[in-house]
């Protein structure tokens, strides 16, 4: 399929609630393709739907080298306390910041066949199952930074080329 352009802060698909995928279609066969297409470019860990326009529960993972995707996910579960991790967003260019995130973390969702599958570790992959089913319920990795952090970080984005 292709490589589709990631939207940024200020598109109103990225603060809207994704919808579940009902029927598995040729249109979800697509998109599951544009999504594993997208993420395989360097420097990506993940790309969610809304991040490429579309309002429905899938994203793709690219973690060391293991590249994947998953419908209707879920967050089911996480462990250990919440810290900062510096993190970044192709929705939010050229920004890095430390957000609160748990160092392990559980997905369940279901494939293209509609069998279960469960994404679950910590680290780098932990981050990025929050980060990605955050992208999923509308918010984006800056609403997880501290208050001043917060405020810096929307300083930044207003005066970015790309805002």
């Amino acid at each position: 399929m292709s490589v589709r352009p990631i939207r940024v802060f200020g598109d109103p698909v990225l603060r809207t609630r994704s919808e579940p995928v009902g029927e598995i279609d040729d249109g979800v066969r697509a998109l599951v393709q544009d999504l594993l297409d997208t993420v395989e470019l360097p420097g990506r860990a993940g790309v969610a739907a809304p991040q490429i326009g579309v309002g429905l529960r899938a994203f793709s993972y690219n973690i060391d080298g293991d590249i994947g995707y998953i419908l209707n996910p879920v967050l089911v579960e996480v462990r250990g306390d919440a810290a900062p991790v510096g993190e970044g967003c192709l929705s939010v260019p050229g920004l890095w910041h430390d957000a609160l995130r748990h160092p392990w973390a559980r997905v369940e969702g279901i494939d293209l066949d509609g069998n279960p599958v469960v994404l679950e570790g910590e680290g780098l992959l932990a981050q990025a199952l929050q980060h990605e089913t955050d992208h999923l319920d509308g918010k984006l990795y800056i609403d997880r930074l501290p208050p001043e952090t917060r405020r810096v970080a929307m300083r930044e984005i207003r005066e970015s080329s790309w805002f």
